[in-house]
């Protein structure tokens, strides 16, 4: 069995869980989802969109709404999430 790395194990959740954990927990996972996303990608707009993401109450709302948007249409998030 090959080690998934925790935004894949995300990703392979049901839709459905995938959907109540973004409406309830919605507003952490953003930010946290792309900070980790960066450490597996290496890609700068995806770190920098994590930490405003977390530190921001604005940029934290925006990201939370377009994360249940996207997972709701795309299985995962998407937008800054390289």
């Amino acid at each position: 069995m090959a080690n998934k790395s925790i935004t894949q194990q995300y990703v392979d959740l049901p839709w459905i869980a995938k959907v109540i954990l973004q409406l309830v927990f919605g507003l952490l996972i953003s930010g946290i989802y792309r900070i980790i996303r960066f450490f597996e990608t290496k890609n700068l707009i995806t770190l920098i969109a994590g930490i405003v993401g977390l530190c921001t109450g604005v940029g934290n709302a925006i990201f939370w709404i377009l994360d249940l948007v996207t997972t709701i249409l795309a299985g995962k998030p998407t937008v800054f999430a390289d």
